[in-house]
């Protein structure tokens, strides 16, 4: 009887064991699928833009302004960098002085540059 009962100890302390070194490692598993990424973004426009978002590619979960309290004017460009990716792609939106909106798709794990000039198609929600 008392062997029976060592080996249920033992085989409930490898089972726990196993559990707590899966459970450990599942925050490691995460981060090493966390990719960030950095884009240039140069305004040739002769529009300002007031802000900029970062989104997951066809989804509407839009992050904070990146910009804060500041913009890009004409002629300036903005660094946003070190933007988590937890896909393979992000979509950045820029916000101009009419509330319109322009957007591209990066490559996340990828530095980019995403140029703004005048022909960049808006959407002014018309």
């Amino acid at each position: 009887m008392k062997s029976s009962n060592s080996i249920r100890n033992r085989r409930g302390l490898i089972i726990f064991s196993v559990a707590l070194i899966t459970l450990a490692s599942l925050p490691l598993l995460t981060r090493a699928r966390a990719v960030s990424t950095s884009v240039n973004i140069v305004n040739n426009s002769s529009r300002t833009i007031r802000n900029l978002y970062v989104s997951h590619v066809n989804v509407d979960d839009w992050s904070a302004n990146q910009l804060g309290n500041a913009t890009i004017a004409s002629g300036q460009s903005f660094n946003l960098s070190n933007v988590a990716c937890d896909a393979q792609q992000i979509k950045v939106i820029g916000e101009d002085q009419d509330g319109c909106f322009l957007s591209t798709v990066i490559t996340c794990g990828e530095n980019s540059t995403w140029t703004i000039n005048d022909d960049t198609p808006r959407d002014c929600g018309n």
